[in-house]
């Protein structure tokens, strides 16, 4: 596979609207210097033989090893021919290895995408679900931080159940990182269709769950379809142990994510409701959690990134309602997902889907689809990798000692 090998690295800062919701702390605080790199992992035209680089999936090991995952398109299409790539960082993603192809359909050309990965913090496992022509799912495993991954296992017939309720002809899982609980279980968001065919909509959420490592997968409840076209969606751990769900969906009178809680992470999820601070062009957003008020002296600290334009009203898109995708932002909640003050801009570029992760010193690691490529107006150029702090994201009116 032929794959760029060459970094950019820039340091270049986007700078957007500050908030002032922590203005009164900065001289408390001891902030040290803010921090912004970013690396263009991939770029379209530059090696290989595909139209699109998208979906971006990241992890981080126990051992600080960085994952990064995506799915490389020989044309721009959901439907394409595609391979699932890798890129592997030991040192905080500041160097790449070469990309490598993680999965490739056995057999000849089909459609290969929607990672998502969780790192099991108990044993160590990176656990990684895939599907294929959207109508299979499947799970491999690493023990060794992604040096190797093992056979993979069909796990559809954990779908299949919810068939009698739900008679889905397209399924996908992510995409994105997972989930692990304070209780071990494994979470990974999954999102079907009953619309025949190929069809993407109508959809529905649900989520796949582990108990036991990852050995074996269960369906979770259907997230009440309450909403119009529920599918990608993240998932985070709130501290009364209730896990919060980020559902992306088409309803074109709100044009926001929309959430919704269970007390388990899998069954009884409430009915969802539009969160008026998470704007959407309809796309997929994810969230994850920075640190927890119950750890030491810090504070609850959720993020939450996601393309924020909400000023370009043009439906790009009319059969779905899409709207433009840009200005990709990364927000910060204190208040457990109730409200999100705090936000900057990593790129006012055309953006699109994007992943977070945190290193064990408390970086924030971004994985996201950056950069105008002609031809179609949901494609991007680069696969972009972005390494910052919380002095950076929250102009340093905020820092953590997050070191273990």
């Amino acid at each position: 596979m032929n794959l760029p090998d060459k970094l950019v690295i820039s340091a270049a800062v986007f700078l957007t609207a500050s908030t002032s919701i922590l203005a009164g702390m900065a001289g408390a605080l001891k902030a040290g210097p803010q921090i912004f790199e970013q690396t263009d992992l991939f770029e379209v035209g530059k090696g290989g033989d595909f139209a699109s680089f998208r979906i971006p999936c990241l992890v981080v090991s126990n051992k600080g090893t960085v994952l990064a995952f995506l799915c490389a398109r020989r044309t721009v299409s959901d439907w394409a021919d595609m391979e699932m790539v890798m890129r592997r960082s030991t040192d905080g993603g500041r160097t790449w290895e070469a990309p490598r192809v993680v999965v490739d359909k056995k057999g000849g050309k089909g459609t290969v995408d929607n990672a998502s990965a969780v790192v099991d913090q108990r044993t160590g496992r990176i656990h990684f679900l895939y599907q294929i022509n959207y109508a299979r799912v499947y799970h491999m495993h690493s023990g060794d931080d992604g040096a190797t991954f093992s056979e993979p296992a069909d796990i559809t017939p954990a779908i299949e159940k919810l068939r009698p309720g739900y008679n889905w002809t397209v399924v996908a899982p992510g995409p994105g990182h997972g989930l692990q609980m304070s209780n071990g279980r494994l979470v990974i968001p999954i999102w079907l269709s009953n619309g025949g065919g190929k069809a993407h909509r109508p959809s529905v959420a649900s989520v796949l769950y582990s108990d036991d490592n990852g050995a074996s997968w269960r369906a979770g409840d259907i997230v009440p379809d309450t909403i119009k076209n529920l599918s990608e969606t993240a998932a985070v751990q709130l501290e009364d142990g209730r896990v919060m769900l980020f559902l992306r969906n088409e309803d074109t009178a709100h044009y926001t994510h929309a959430v919704s809680y269970s007390k388990d992470g899998a069954t009884g999820w409430t009915a969802p409701e539009f969160h008026p601070d998470l704007y959407s062009p309809i796309c997929f957003a994810t969230a994850i959690r920075l640190s927890a008020s119950t750890v030491g002296d810090e504070k609850s600290r959720l993020l939450f990134v996601h393309p924020n334009n909400p000023g370009n009203t043009e439906v790009i898109r009319p059969a779905w309602g899409i709207r433009p995708r840009d200005s990709m932002t990364v927000r910060v909640s204190y208040d457990e997902g109730k409200t999100w003050p705090v936000h900057r801009m990593l790129s006012p570029e055309r953006c699109g889907y994007a992943d977070l992760a945190i290193g064990a010193d408390g970086m924030i690691y971004c994985l996201y689809e950056r950069g105008y490529i002609k031809g179609n107006n949901l494609n991007v150029r680069y696969l972009s990798f972005a390494r910052f702090n919380l002095e950076w994201l929250s102009h340093g009116a905020d820092s953590a000692d997050l070191t273990p």
